[in-house]
């Protein structure tokens, strides 16, 4: 694997720089997949996964054993719909949900004339997935803003590399759906800061791979421990947003989007309305568990029993793009991390992170949830 001249580090930000990430003698997977449960808990996905129950540590330290448990029976199509070229538009927000704007050193010069705030960056996200060796690579990158129309004038401002299994490992939990959705606990540093990263794959449009979309949600939450109280206490510093559209074979970025890339800046549009996703809901939920001392760095999410779910505007963070997240702590003390995109009427995409009191991970999920048709007035 060729990196240019620089010390490697699984997580590191390189900026105007461009990589040779993966060696031509890397297996490349593209092809489509027809996996959905397009009517969600009105239908049960027919897939044979065996549940399993397994644990890790929430530390940066973990030892974990970097192959796909024997059950795991998704990870080929996992690898199939995950890989390939997504760009799209990424912004961050406050904890209350307030949009950022971009760094001023990168804005035109234009836009500052004009008084013109810039919130979003373009993005582009090659990723790989390895189906024999197992393994996620992805490099999200940010593109300056320009003024006008010109694809051949986007410049790269920054390429952050990521990786799942291999020796440059960064993650110390990874959890994946065989359509391509996943949870990702990345450590950022020694002191207690980490990103909770749930990628939604968009329910629409799965016989046109052309058309398929994603939602990648990171929660920044910082971690200390409350000596007093005895526990550990998670708090929201921030939310990242990349809203992606897949469009094409994985080429490791080596074409720029500029303005061919699908989509338009939302980082400034009307937010969700409470209304959409509060109430009672019932999920399909597919769970990768923890409660165990067996440590396994990929996990499956696998079929559970439908679930009902009554949810609250209690810590509640309403986003733009029909999105929402929320970080609070429940009666016994755990701490739920929680993203969600509405996924068109009556219809949401949820995903989580449970925490014990002590700050160890207990489960991952991705729910598909439908409005409960018993539903109070």
């Amino acid at each position: 694997m060729a990196i240019a001249a620089t010390a490697f580090n699984p997580r590191k930000t390189i900026i105007s720089t461009s990589l040779q990430l993966l060696g031509a003698n890397k297996r490349i997977i593209c092809q489509s997949s027809s996996f959905w449960c397009p009517n969600f808990c009105n239908s049960r996905v027919k897939a044979g996964y065996e549940s399993r129950v397994l644990s890790a540590k929430l530390a940066s330290d973990v030892i974990v054993h970097e192959r796909v448990s024997e059950t795991a029976t998704g990870w080929r199509e996992f690898c199939e719909n995950v890989s390939g070229e997504w760009d799209g538009y990424g912004a961050d927000f406050s904890s209350e949900g307030e949009p950022i704007e971009l760094p001023e050193s990168v804005v035109p010069e234009a836009f500052r004339e004009w008084d013109v705030k810039v919130f979003d960056w373009q993005t582009q996200c090659p990723t790989l997935a390895e189906t024999e060796e197992p393994k996620l690579v992805y490099k999200p990158t940010k593109l300056l803003p320009t003024v006008g129309c010109e694809a051949d004038a986007a410049t790269r401002y920054s390429i952050e590399e990521r990786w799942i299994g291999g020796g440059n490992n960064g993650a110390s939990t990874f959890s994946y759906h065989p359509s391509g959705c996943y949870v990702a606990v990345w450590p950022v540093d020694k002191h207690g800061l980490l990103e909770l990263e749930y990628c939604l794959v968009d329910p629409g449009n799965r016989e046109s791979r052309t058309r398929i979309s994603r939602t990648r949600i990171i929660q920044v939450v910082e971690v200390e421990k409350d000596n007093g109280e005895q526990k550990t206490v998670m708090r929201l510093r921030n939310i990242k947003v990349f809203s992606e559209q897949w469009y094409g074979p994985f080429r490791n970025g080596e074409q720029l989007g500029g303005c061919a890339i699908s989509g338009s800046g939302f980082a400034t549009t009307d937010v969700l309305k409470d209304s959409e996703v509060t109430g009672s809901w019932e999920s399909q939920i597919f769970v990768a568990s923890f409660k165990n001392s067996q440590h396994e760095l990929f996990r499956e999410l696998v079929d559970q029993m439908p679930q009902k779910v009554t949810r609250d505007l209690c810590d509640l963070v309403l986003l733009p793009k029909q999105l929402w997240c929320s970080l609070k702590e429940n009666t016994i003390g755990e701490t739920w991390g929680e993203v969600g995109c509405l996924a068109g009427p009556g219809n949401v995409i949820t995903s989580r992170c449970v925490f014990s009191k002590n700050g160890v991970l207990q489960e991952m999920a991705i729910g598909y949830e439908s409005r409960n048709s018993e539903i109070e007035e």
